[in-house]
């Protein structure tokens, strides 16, 4: 997911949404429609409300919550509410819309219904909407079974804005067949390629088939559960999408989207009779239908294998290009319990160096990495476990096939080491302590799954209970791999065989399913289309009338921004420690970073790998299988990673280097720490034979990432020629890292690596460039100041190399073309601009957001047909960018860029534009914090609180002139660097090729 865009999809293999977040605000207005004190305590058992039952209320304690289960009475719309003191406050509506074909109904009509409503009749309110709240949160997504429309906010009003906008658009949409060919398919003539399948969703799948990790996992899901809805890709299938009419679109919708097959959920401190009231009106008009029967059990087959072919991945070596996994049915998820104890298996057998697996494919170097769907799936009905690796020989199939049966045999009959479950079952304990800013949002995707299958979800939130049944479940994995892998009736082998011609053979399909559409139409049947093509571009470049949408205004903005109160301190007499004193529900966190400013380049390419070898090769003295296993009995993990920021005032001058996280229990401060001290001091770079595997999977996921996010990775190749901190992005996550992996995996020479990697450590890790910071209850500082002082005094000072600093930078501008197998593009350009401090940053950002409304959402994504693009600027890197994201005429969106900034030229921006831009910076500013991240602005890139305010007061200052003015002044005609990330097939003559 990308910026603008709000639809996403789960594809039928994977584990979880591709989300697209919109944060927000933290207003001083939090309650205009609302009370501002909790009211679940006048909600009894029993009781009626506004046409709903009261069924359930429970208390769960370690959660502080309370949740209460709702039913209307007359339609049988099921409603969870989760009573909590927390001011980010969810809601959704969700249906389930399970699948009997490939035609992506579900998919598309969750778009489509976001195209406007009766009570809404403007052409996609959902995205105008992200533009007149402050919402922390606006998406939509379908999973196998179901679709669900959450959103977030911290405002009562914006609550009350977007629940209705949402209910209207679930319930009334106007579903108009111009929509639905927009959002889904249509036949289109272009001038010089003549008849083209088009549509956003369309373009998005065609996207997902060419990744040949999302490829692999859905169609060995598919495989796996013949006969039921999962057989069937619920995203959509670009072969089988255009079988889709308009009339079975609205059909879905009159069925599945009802009450009866609805289940809301409220979430936070805002007052639940209001809503239920509001719902209740909503929905006056519907009395209550029967379920909806869809084949979800499999019926067991036994054993199969099953051989596909599809896309190459040049990341690996040329003859380890295949894809195997062997599948085993496993538990009916709507066993809670064991839906548990099956996750918790599947983590010891499968994650970290002590996990049995792990030792027998990936340390043997048998492939590059496990396949896409290796785990515990469950999210079908039958859940599933998955093993399996990618980056092999064909040879190797035999013997990965008996090493897999091997390990599980050896686990069924040995189990796992009992620390090794007592530190799972630690994590998991701890991860429910951790305060996110998004937990009643990660609260709601728990539950959704097993509640859409008729599962309680409170049962979810029992999390210590099913801990302690685990823990006293003696032989309890045993007992699983004997019932659902030894004793398996239903187990698949998958096997997925790389060929060079897999895209030209899609692109083969494409033209043919174009002709034989072609041939089914007549002379006048093609008129008809040419007809509503122009229709549908008439009411694309439509101005509309947007006063029926609710709004927020820049009196629900608060003026001043939050403060965080820190006190600087200095440990082991010279290391500067931040401290922030909170409400951490007893865990400590700790940030630290070690900077080099902008020495040694030679060395940045292996940051990467430095951070991931820090937590992967284990040290001198200890195999990593030991340290995992502390780590996760003592701490929420250990992590370390590239750390760059530009200075504020300066966008030449930057500062590199490594950046360190971790937390613990106040229990285990000094365990923390000293793991901490262990993993910097004693990490052994010369295990050549992990340092083999980490390479390797690094090389593969690195690449593999490239075809899902390619818009971040053009973005990062278009600005690395502009500014040093982006060159130095581009060398430690763009392409030129997914390049350097590949090559160093290739040549093989371990050796090398690890003394590099050696230096890396030698100056990187020096107290004299060291700065701390922690965040902890006032009851675990002085522990934490303890343990901190003792780690200090065996922190390396390596005698000063009077290094002087790297080469001058110098700005350059170019065009670069990254070929890949993918079926659709991704085009950027950026411009650099100001720093942080100027007067015209401000400006600038508020500029990208009015473009991206304004006019980039309606080119590139309603005319062209990506799945999004926009433009957006980075503050503290300083620079511009426009993108676009799985789109088929990349090369056609460059030219949008141009035509944005002619069209900021010419444009009148309009008094309620500039609201509406300045309501979404404001949202973004304010986004609720964990409470690892209060106050670390300033410790990360050095903006401080005042800095943060002074900020806040510029972008309420800027005018309308002011952005015309900025554009003019930093975008027109000024030099940019475009780059595409596409299909081999694009004629980018005179282009930079940048090969991977």
């Amino acid at each position: 997911m990308v910026g603008t865009v709000s639809c996403a999809r789960i594809l039928q293999a994977t584990s979880r949404a591709r989300l697209s977040t919109f944060s927000l605000k933290r207003s001083s207005q939090l309650a205009r429609h609302f009370s501002s004190t909790r009211s679940s305590n006048d909600i009894a058992l029993g009781q009626q409300l506004h046409g709903f039952l009261v069924e359930d209320i429970q208390s769960v304690s370690e959660l502080k919550l309370k949740a209460i289960r709702l039913r209307h009475e007359r339609t049988g719309m099921e409603w969870l509410h989760i009573d909590r003191d927390d001011a980010n406050n969810v809601f959704s509506i969700g249906f389930n819309t399970s699948v009997s074909d490939s035609t992506g109904v579900p998919h598309i009509l969750e778009h489509t219904t976001l195209c406007g409503s009766e009570k809404y009749p403007v052409r996609d309110p959902f995205f105008k909407m992200l533009n007149r709240s402050l919402s922390t949160f606006m998406n939509a997504w379908t999973a196998h079974d179901y679709t669900q429309y959450p959103f977030s906010t911290q405002n009562g009003q914006d609550y009350e804005n977007l629940q209705s906008v949402y209910l209207d658009a679930v319930f009334r949409p106007l579903l108009r067949e111009m929509d639905f060919r927009q959002e889904g398919w249509r036949m289109e003539r272009e001038k010089d390629l003549g008849w083209q399948i088009k549509g956003v969703v369309y373009n998005e799948m065609k996207g997902a088939f060419s990744d040949a990790g999302s490829l692999f996992a859905s169609r060995a899901e598919q495989q796996m559960f013949p006969g039921t809805t999962y057989q069937y890709e619920s995203g959509g299938d670009p072969q089988v999408i255009p079988d889709l009419t308009y009339e079975q679109l609205k059909e879905f919708h009159a069925r599945r989207y009802h009450p009866s097959n609805a289940r809301a959920y409220s979430y936070g401190s805002f007052a639940l009779a209001p809503q239920l009231q509001r719902v209740d009106t909503v929905i006056a008009g519907y009395t209550r239908l029967p379920p909806i029967e869809v084949p979800m059990d499999v019926q067991p087959f036994g054993e199969k294998m099953v051989t596909e072919f599809g896309p190459c991945e040049s990341a690996s070596a040329g003859d380890k290009q295949t894809k195997f996994s062997i599948s085993y049915l496993a538990n009916d998820m709507r066993n809670v319990y064991e839906t548990f104890a099956m996750s918790v298996f599947s983590g010891l057998l499968l994650h970290g160096a002590a996990a049995p697996m792990h030792q027998a494919l990936l340390d043997t170097h048998m492939g590059s990495d496990y396949s896409s769907n290796t785990g515990y799936s469950p999210f079908t009905r039958r859940a599933s476990l998955t093993v399996g690796l990618q980056g092999l020989a064909d040879a190797d199939i035999p013997m990965v096939e008996q090493r897999i049966s091997e390990t599980m045999a050896r686990v069924g009959e040995q189990g796992f080491e009992q620390r090794r479950v007592d530190a799972a079952l630690a994590s998991v304990e701890l991860a429910y302590k951790h305060k996110t800013g998004d937990f009643g949002m990660r609260l709601m995707q728990s539950v959704s799954t097993g509640w859409f299958h008729g599962v309680d979800p409170v049962e979810y939130l029992r999390v210590s209970e099913n801990v302690e049944r685990l823990r006293a479940d003696t032989g309890v994995f045993s007992k699983l791999v004997e019932k659902y892998v030894t004793k398996s009736n239903h187990k698949l082998k998958f096997v997925m065989l790389a060929d060079p011609r897999y895209m030209q053979g899609l692109d083969e399909k494409e033209h043919e399913l174009i002709q034989t559409k072609l041939a089914q139409l007549s002379p006048g049947d093609l008129d008809v289309l040419d007809a509503k093509n122009a229709e549908l571009a008439a009411e694309q470049g439509r101005t509309e009338d947007l006063s029926v949408l609710p709004t927020l205004t820049l009196d629900d903005v608060a003026p001043t921004a939050r403060r965080f109160a820190v006190d600087m301190g200095v440990c082991a007499e010279s290391v500067p420690v931040q401290w922030r004193t909170s409400a951490t529900n007893g865990i400590s966190y700790v940030r630290a970073i070690n900077a080099v400013r902008d020495k040694y380049p030679e060395l940045w390419p292996y940051m990467n790998l430095f951070c991931e070898a820090l937590t992967y090769q284990g040290t001198r003295s200890r195999t990593m299988a030991s340290i995992e296993t502390d780590m996760r009995l003592y701490t929420g993990g250990i992590s370390f990673a590239p750390f760059v920021t530009t200075d504020l005032g300066n966008l030449g001058h930057i500062e590199a280097g490594i950046s360190m996280g971790t937390h613990s229990l106040d229990s285990n401060i000094e365990r923390m720490y000293a793991l901490l001290e262990e993993l910097i001091l004693q990490t052994d770079f010369t295990n050549e034979s992990r340092l083999q595997a980490l390479v390797a999977s690094m090389a593969t996921n690195m690449y593999n990432d490239v075809a899902g996010s390619g818009h971040a990775y053009a973005r990062r190749l278009a600005a690395s020629t502009l500014t040093p901190e982006m060159r130095a992005v581009e060398a430690l996550d763009g392409l030129a890292q997914v390049r350097f992996l590949g090559d160093m995996r290739r040549s093989g020479d371990l050796q090398h690596v690890a003394k590099q990697l050696e230096n890396v450590r030698h100056v990187v890790f020096d107290r004299s460039t060291l700065r701390t910071a922690v965040t902890a209850n006032a009851s675990g500082v002085d522990a934490n100041q303890r343990a901190l002082e003792q780690m200090l005094k065996a922190y390396p000072s390596p005698a000063d190399s009077m290094v002087e600093d790297g080469p001058r930078f110098e700005a350059q501008t170019g065009q670069y073309f990254c070929p890949l197998p993918v079926a659709t593009g991704y085009a950027a350009q950026a411009t650099r601009c100001v720093p942080f401090v100027h007067p015209d940053s401000v400006k600038l950002q508020i500029l990208a957001k009015l473009m991206t409304s304004g006019f980039l959402h309606r080119e590139i994504r309603e005319r062209n047909g990506a799945y999004g693009g926009g433009a957006s600027y980075s503050a503290i890197q300083g620079i511009f960018s426009f993108y676009s994201y799985r789109d088929p005429v990349p090369c056609d969106t460059l030219a949008t860029f141009t035509k944005a900034v002619e069209w900021i030229d010419s444009h009148d921006v309009l008094e309620r534009e500039l609201r509406e831009a300045k309501l979404s910076v404001f949202g973004d500013l304010d986004a609720p914090l964990s409470a690892a991240d209060e106050g670390m602005a300033g410790f990360m890139s050095g903006v401080s609180d005042d800095m943060r305010q002074e900020r806040r007061d510029g972008f309420f200052a800027v005018e309308a002139k002011d952005l015309k003015d900025v554009a003019e002044r930093y975008l027109a005609g000024a030099k940019h660097t475009n780059a595409v990330i596409g299909p081999e097939s694009l004629d980018m003559s005179g282009w930079t090729r940048v090969q991977v």
